[in-house]
C-alpha cells in the first residue's frame, strides 16, 4: 500500500478546489511536510482555508486516489507547492464585482443602487480598520462613486432590477454560499463578511435616490473629488474617504 498525504484548498478563479499530492515513505518526508505547511502558511496567511489529508491506495498516482475515495474525484492537482500557493493568493484579496455577487444574492437592487452600496461597504470597512475590502479603485463619475468593473458588468440592467445572483426563494442559497464563501477565503475573510453585513443591514433598505442624496451630500469624497474639479473619472483617494464619509453617514 502506498500512502498519500494531501494538502488542499480552494481556487475561486479557476472554480475548482485543488490539491498537493506527497507521497510518504520515512520520517524525512513527514518533516518535508511540516516544512511546506509552513511556507504555505507565512506566504498566504495565517487564516488561510487549507485542509490536509492522509489516504492509502494501491500506487502512487493521483489517479488511485480519485479512484479510493470519491471526495477527490474533481480537484485539480497542482504540481509545485510555488503554484499552489500562487492560486491561493490570488484568491486572497477582492475585487469590488465579489462584493457586488454577494450583495445581490441578499438584496434585490438595480445597477444604481448595486454601485452605492458596493462603495458604502468599501468606505465602512476602510474607516473602521484602514484597510481597503477590495482592490478595485473608487472612481468620481459624473453622478457619483464608481467601482468601474461592477458598472461595465451591470450597466445594461439600466434602471431594471439586477437579475443575476438576485434574490427569490428558489436561488438564495445557490448564490449567497458561493459568494459568501469567496470572500471568506480572502485575506481578513471572517472581518470582511462581518463589516460587510453591518453595513448592508444599516443601508440595504435605502432607496437608489436616498442612497445617492446620501453620497451626494456637502462636503462628502465624491463632492469633495468631483465638485471640487468638474473633472469626471478620477480616483477618489482613500485618504479621502477616511476624512469624509463621516458626511454621508446616516
Amino acid at each position: 500500500m502506498v500512502t498519500h498525504f494531501i494538502f488542499m484548498s480552494s481556487s475561486y478563479h479557476l472554480g475548482t478546489r485543488i490539491a498537493l499530492d506527497y507521497i510518504v515513505r520515512d520520517l524525512n518526508t513527514q518533516e518535508n511536510l511540516k516544512r511546506i505547511l509552513d511556507k504555505i502558511v507565512n506566504e498566504c496567511g495565517k487564516d488561510v482555508s487549507i485542509s490536509t489529508h492522509m489516504l492509502q491506495t494501491n500506487d502512487e498516482t493521483w489517479k488511485s486516489v480519485q479512484e479510493t475515495d470519491y471526495f477527490f474525484k474533481d480537484i485539480k492537482l497542482v504540481k509545485t507547492v510555488e503554484e499552489f500557493i500562487k492560486l491561493i493568493q490570488r484568491d486572497r484579496k477582492l475585487e469590488g464585482i465579489d462584493i457586488a455577487k454577494y450583495i445581490l444574492s441578499k438584496i434585490k437592487c438595480t445597477q444604481l443602487k448595486l454601485q452605492k452600496l458596493v462603495y458604502i461597504c468599501f468606505a465602512e470597512y476602510l474607516c473602521n480598520t484602514g484597510k481597503e475590502l477590495f482592490m478595485d479603485r473608487i472612481v468620481a463619475y459624473k453622478y457619483g462613486p464608481v467601482i468601474e468593473d461592477v458598472y461595465k458588468r451591470y450597466r445594461k440592467y439600466g434602471y431594471e432590477l439586477i437579475e443575476e445572483e438576485a434574490k427569490d426563494i428558489e436561488s438564495a442559497s445557490k448564490y449567497e454560499m458561493p459568494s459568501k464563501s469567496r470572500i471568506l477565503f480572502a485575506e481578513d475573510g471572517t472581518e470582511k463578511i462581518i463589516s460587510i453585513e453591518k453595513t448592508l443591514n444599516k443601508y440595504g433598505n435605502l432607496s437608489a435616490s436616498e442612497l445617492v442624496e446620501l453620497t451626494h451630500r456637502e462636503n462628502t469624497p465624491w463632492t469633495r473629488t468631483y465638485k471640487a474639479t468638474l473633472v469626471s473619472n478620477l480616483v477618489i483617494e482613500n485618504d479621502i474617504i477616511k476624512e469624509y464619509h463621516k458626511f454621508e453617514e446616516i
